[in-house]
């Protein structure tokens, strides 16, 4: 066998060790609660069955797979206790992992079973699985929706750490685009404190960031702006940040967004995408795996620099410079993409 043969991931052994199984395995540890119901003294498997309103035969098979997965341990009399890693699953870790489990093996998961929808049409698995587009589902199904703003703002640590690197010189007032629970502007306004800022997202999601802007005691120096980006987006900015939105969306819609973006900023302003820049590398499996995410949840896609630049001068802005993170330790591989008009 050649060295070329041997180099890269051992793809069967990935699957057969990483299969949807094990993700749908942690799924029922997640959605069970289990990391909050057991601790360090053993409890029966009766007892976790009745508290659970499990099937006890049903339930002591996964747990003991959980076991063979280091998450459990497991005693005499099918008991078990929670292993270290087992507390990743916890509602109050740190990390959000739970929160991730939940997400991605629920409707999600559901939706991957028509991958070949998507291969076939390019258009999104989910939208033909559930008969309307993610965003509409996550509007008609309210848990579904705390389940997806709560993982993705356990991601948000990374998106901050990213935009750290960028200096908001020259610059009044900031403009956050699509801001979530603003968390962002608040780690932005915090660290710049002669900065204005203005969040503009839909109606609903703006009121949870009321919250986390006013913990970080910058409230009144943010102005809050409940309206779709497809609509209009607010003027007045220097700078115009889109955190992780235009992945979100193939390239007709976020050209809608940028073309928004762009009417509104004035000619001497600044956009700053916080985004992944898809690079020439056989190793970076978590953003070519994601870029597929995109595509068979939402249609979406993560870009190549000449993407991002095709994309952005079809809108009227030229990039400036792509400030990288090399480890990508904190930041998940996300990059801060300064453009401006041109």
């Amino acid at each position: 066998m050649s060295s070329d043969a041997r180099s890269g991931p051992d793809l069967q052994e990935m699957y057969h060790a990483s299969g949807p199984w094990i993700g749908q395995t942690l799924y029922v540890a997640a959605y069970l609660g289990l990391a909050d119901l057991l601790g360090e003294e053993p409890m029966g498997i009766g007892e976790i069955a009745k508290a659970t309103d499990s099937d006890e035969d049903a339930l002591y098979r996964f747990c003991r797979a959980l076991t063979a997965l280091g998450m459990l341990a497991e005693h005499p009399g099918k008991s078990f206790t929670l292993k270290e890693p087992g507390k990743a699953l916890a509602q109050d870790a740190p990390d959000g992992f739970r929160d991730g489990v939940l997400l991605q093996s629920g409707a999600v998961f559901r939706a991957w079973a028509g991958v070949i929808h998507t291969v076939k049409t390019g258009r999104p698995a989910f939208d033909e699985a559930f008969g309307m587009d993610y965003f509409e589902f996550l509007a008609a199904h309210p848990e579904e929706a705390r389940v997806f703003n709560r993982a993705m703002g356990a991601t948000m640590p990374a998106a901050i750490a990213a935009l750290q690197r960028y200096e908001f010189e020259d610059c009044h007032t900031v403009v956050d685009v699509g801001g979530g629970d603003g968390r962002l502007m608040a780690s932005v306004l915090a660290r710049h404190p002669e900065l204005l800022g203005l969040l503009q997202d839909l109606p609903e999601t703006v009121a949870q960031a009321e919250a986390n802007l006013a913990g970080a005691g910058v409230t009144d120096r943010c102005t809050l702006v409940g309206q779709s980006f497809f609509d209009t987006v607010a003027p007045g900015g220097d700078v115009y940040v889109l955190s992780r939105v235009l992945h979100d969306w193939n390239d007709d819609n976020a050209l809608k967004v940028l073309r928004k973006v762009r009417a509104a900023m004035p000619s001497h302003g600044r956009l700053i995408l916080v985004e992944t820049v898809l690079r020439p590398t056989e190793g970076d499996v978590r953003s070519v795996l994601g870029d597929l995410l995109m595509l068979v949840v939402l249609g979406g896609k993560e870009r190549t620099e000449n993407e991002w630049t095709e994309l952005l001068a079809a809108a009227g802005f030229t990039i400036r410079r792509i400030l990288d993170d090399p480890g990508m330790a904190t930041t998940r591989g996300h990059s801060v993409i300064e453009a401006v008009a041109g």
